[in-house]
């Protein structure tokens, strides 16, 4: 029962108020729910909240967080109404996040930003300005405060460990929000690594199929070329060891808020034992990962074709074939366009 539950609060839209003292972390704690895929908007008339929020439902957006400062003082004297309005009967989660940090900190951090306080009226020097202005502003938040579902001090942490903090709150670790999407994908070097790789393995290392004639013109995905390659003893360590380091590694992106982590396997075309090692990692990893093969459909450039006098005939392309196998350098990826006078 208790799993049930907690798959409707998660199935609910959600709404995070994030408000507390200038000077506290408000700006990083909204940038990194934006990170995490909330729509953000920051000091929105009061007036307006409740239907802004209805409108991003209705366009499918069902997580946003709202910045609320002193400045938004009709949302402060209405705080209780605007929140249940906000909530809708239950319809909605909402959070309310309210960072703070002692009176030292803040006027530390306004003196380095050289910022004038929000409330600041006083004539005086500059950090009785400031001192005057956060005792308003406590005096004035008192309320809000009193409604947080969540408060973080952040008068001893470094922006990092802040970000870090919110992630807890509500990033994928915390069950409110979806979790990072893994991507595993296979390559040929030959072409070059993909650009959005995040975590590239090699293994070029491993008996090649393209030199076994009955398997050279199939790709990886069938069935003769993925015994072959799972039959060897290197790939079977490689795959336990490599299985064990993302293991230890991808609840640690996850942790940090990384959206998507995309994991590259490179052979040399990126037609066989890429193709293999990508699908058995895919496996590895569990439901939810997404395997792709980018090069495994390239055609074989010594395989049976027309040739022109610009064409090396078979025995020198095996010859080049073999020399990118041992070349630890891949070719660049020009090598396979021409460009335009």
């Amino acid at each position: 029962m208790s799993g049930e539950s907690a798959a409707g609060r998660r199935a609910r839209p959600m709404v995070v108020v994030v408000t507390g003292l200038s000077g506290a972390g408000r700006s990083t704690a909204l940038r990194t729910l934006e990170d995490l895929g909330f729509f953000c908007m920051d000091n929105l008339p009061t007036v307006l909240a409740p239907e802004a929020v209805a409108l991003c439902e209705r366009g499918g957006m069902t997580r946003v967080a709202l910045g609320i400062d002193v400045r938004v003082r009709a949302f402060l004297g209405e705080v209780g109404n605007t929140l249940r309005e906000l909530e809708a009967g239950g319809q909605r989660d909402l959070e309310v996040l309210f960072v703070d940090a002692t009176d030292e900190t803040i006027l530390h951090r306004f003196g380095e930003t050289r910022r004038p306080h929000a409330l600041s009226t006083s004539d005086r020097d500059g950090a009785v300005a400031v001192l005057d202005g956060v005792a308003m502003e406590r005096a004035r938040l008192a309320p809000l405060r009193a409604r947080a579902t969540h408060v973080i001090d952040t008068t001893s942490l470094s922006v990092h460990e802040l970000r870090r903090m919110v992630i807890g709150h509500f990033g994928p670790a915390s069950g409110r929000t979806a979790g990072m999407s893994v991507r595993v994908v296979s390559f040929g070097f030959k072409y070059g690594a993909p650009v959005d790789a995040d975590l590239v393995f090699d293994v070029r290392f491993l008996k090649n199929p393209y030199f076994v004639p009955e398997l050279k013109a199939l790709p990886g995905t069938d069935p003769r070329v993925e015994r072959f390659v799972l039959a060897l003893a290197d790939t079977r360590e490689f795959l336990d060891r490599t299985a064990d380091l993302l293991r230890y590694v991808v609840p640690k992106y996850e942790r940090e808020g990384k959206s998507y982590l995309t994991i590259g396997i490179g052979c040399t075309g990126g037609r066989h034992r890429s193709v293999v090692v990508a699908e058995q990692l895919g496996v590895i990893l569990g439901e939810g990962v997404v395997v792709a093969h980018r090069d495994v459909h390239r055609s074989d450039p010594a395989g049976p074709r027309r040739r022109s006098p610009s064409v090396p005939p078979p025995e020198q392309a095996t010859q080049s074939e073999l020399a990118a196998e041992l070349s630890p350098l891949p070719q660049p990826v020009s090598a396979h366009f021409k460009v335009r006078p």
